[in-house]
């Protein structure tokens, strides 16, 4: 992947890939997330996301809005436990306008409280409306279980009786602590110029009035595996089980990927998909997810069923880790796997919006890209013995926490 990086005097690092069409990307990817709130800020990462969009310091809310709208662009952002991003999509001429209006809200929002008081109800109501869907709020009850006590674990959107109460002094006492310069990345995929990209971050991004230290995270510890049953009164039970796994840094990353790809990844020949739908026709979904984070990660399986199929669905499950940690991979169906994996992760490249977030998290968290031939080595480097040995790790029954909705 042919790349170009800059840094500049104030730590901000810039990240552009050439990409020769009529579209072109850029954004911020901020190190900061819902894990970086105390517990009497919960919701504040998100909220102050919303918050950009309402107000700088020479624009209001409408005319946020219509810079890009009324070239035919858009402007979007969201929140993950350790990253806010903020990214524009512009026809190339555009670019330029993007940048300076991407720069602005990131570095200049205001937080103006009547504005405030109105984006409050809106994300009232985007809590409510996921605490309408159980097979989305499962998923943050039971990352709760698993880091319990600790920031990483808390709901992204936060505590209605918490929000309903944040000001712009305690907007702006987030972004003071939390938005370093250090800790941002601007990247842009486009047909453009670098050194004209450089000139215009020189001109939108060369600021000082952000600090360059920010707090240090706390690391979840002493995992203890729980098992919780949650009365929702819905028709369909909602099942999770899971464990902590490996960190973005870790050796066994990589395996884990794969591990958790030939479990329940997105293909319809997973086997938790084969077993559970193809096969005995018990759920619509079923599915396992990897989580790494900076310093721990998550692994979980997840699904829905009529109540009188819960048990067998819960036994079949059970028998596919069981599987997975007694009897390793023959060579024939390692090779299938890894295949299929590296394809998706091909195709995943080619769409550009997914291209370019990429390219500021990577920067963000390892300094570097790495090009589809390094990731390539790395899943071929994976032994039928490592994923094995991390299956016996991870999916350790005595490890497994486990969530139900009835």
């Amino acid at each position: 992947m042919t790349y170009q990086t800059h840094t500049l005097p104030n730590g901000l690092r810039l990240i552009y890939k050439p990409d020769y069409s009529a579209v072109s990307y850029c954004g911020m990817v901020i190190n900061t997330g819902s894990r970086d709130e105390s517990d009497s800020e919960q919701g504040m990462a998100h909220f102050i996301e919303h918050m950009l969009f309402k107000g700088t310091a020479k624009r209001r809310s409408g005319h946020i809005i219509n810079r890009l709208e009324h070239v035919g662009g858009e402007l979007n952002a969201f929140t993950t436990k350790e990253e806010t991003v903020i990214f524009a999509i512009v026809l190339n001429e555009h670019l330029e306008r993007a940048m300076e209006l991407v720069s602005d809200i990131v570095l200049h929002s205001t937080f103006p409280q009547k504005e405030i008081e109105k984006e409050v109800v809106i994300i009232l109501d985007e809590i409510q409306s996921y605490n309408d869907n159980p097979s989305e709020l499962i998923f943050d009850d039971f990352e709760e279980m698993i880091f319990e006590h600790y920031p990483i674990g808390h709901n992204i959107l936060g505590r209605a009786e918490l929000l309903e109460h944040y000001t712009t002094a305690d907007a702006v006492s987030f972004v003071s602590k939390q938005y370093c310069l250090q800790e941002m990345v601007f990247f842009a995929l486009g047909d453009l110029n670098f050194k004209q990209l450089i000139r215009w971050a020189e001109k939108y991004l060369q600021t000082d009035n952000i600090q360059n230290l920010q707090p240090k995270r706390i690391s979840p510890a002493n995992y203890t595996p729980s098992s919780r049953k949650i009365e929702k009164n819905t028709h369909q039970v909602h099942f999770m089980l899971g464990n902590r796994s490996y960190h973005l840094y870790h050796p066994n990353r990589m395996g884990m990927y794969l591990l958790n790809n030939i479990l329940g990844g997105p293909g319809m020949n997973s086997l938790l998909n084969l077993s559970l739908r193809e096969k005995h026709g018990l759920v619509y979904n079923v599915e396992s997810n990897y989580q790494p984070f900076t310093d721990t990660g998550m692994w979980s399986v997840y699904f829905g069923c009529d109540t009188e199929n819960a048990t067998r669905c819960e036994q079949l499950v059970f028998a596919e880790l069981q599987k997975l940690r007694e009897m390793p991979l023959s060579e024939n169906a390692l090779k299938k796997y890894k295949l299929q994996l590296m394809g998706q992760m091909a195709i995943a490249n080619e769409q550009k919006e997914n291209l370019a977030l990429s390219l500021g998290k990577s920067i963000l968290r390892y300094g570097h890209i790495a090009n589809l031939e390094t990731i390539r080595k790395r899943i071929e480097a994976v032994t039928a013995e490592q994923l094995q040995m991390i299956a016996n790790e991870v999916f350790d029954v005595e490890k497994l926490s486990v969530l139900k909705y009835v």
